[in-house]
Formats: structure tokens, sequence, C-alpha cells
């Protein structure tokens, strides 16, 4: 199993999580983050200045089985994409185990089959 996190802009979220549920992730978590990173220029949209820094993100976090990995991460690098400073990152980590706390069963097979 792996656990897939992704930092992405706000602004794509609608259209991540949309194209995720289409491509039958059935489940992921996501919530609202602030970093800082490296890469920072100054922008003017609609006549205001900005830092790339503070553009808002998503973070999402995904668990499923080895070989949906490839799969997901192509549809939020296809997805996500702006060719901008500020796209985000995509990790992936092993997971050691997963419990469902309904059951009390335990192993990949708490994760759903893909359709």
């Amino acid at each position: 199993m792996k656990r897939i996190e992704a930092i992405i802009r706000k602004t794509k979220f609608e259209d991540v999580k949309e194209a995720l549920l289409q491509s039958d992730i059935d489940w992921f978590e996501y919530h609202n983050v602030h970093g800082i990173g490296q890469s920072r220029e100054e922008r003017i949209y609609r006549g205001v200045q900005y830092s790339t820094d503070v553009i808002e993100r998503v973070a999402l976090t995904i668990v499923c089985r080895d070989q949906f990995v490839e799969p997901t991460v192509k549809v939020i690098l296809n997805v996500a994409h702006t060719g901008e400073v500020g796209d985000g990152r995509i990790f992936v980590s092993e997971m050691i185990d997963t419990w469902s706390i309904r059951t009390g069963e335990n192993g990949d097979t708490v994760l759903r089959d893909k359709k």
C-alpha cells in the first residue's frame, strides 16, 4: 500500500476532485494548507502585485494499493498542471498497515477494489 500526498493549487481542487472520483478513487482526505518554497516570483494580477508563495493550496491524502499509484499520480499531474510556478508537489510513501475501525480488519483488504 502507498500513501499519495499532493499539494495543489486551490483553484484546481474541484477539477482534480472530479477527475479522481471518475478514475474510481472512492475516498481521499483534503484540507487547506499554507507553505513556502524556494520558487517565489512576484506577479501582477488585475493590477495587484502578489508573490507566488501565497497561492492558496489544498493538500490531498490518498491511500491505495500499489497497482493504483501510477494511474492516480497521472490523474493529479494532468489535471493540476498549469505550467506556472506554484503548481505543487506529489509525494508517495510506503504504508505499513491499515485497519478498519468498524470491522477491526487489517491489511490492504480494507481498501475497496476499483470498480
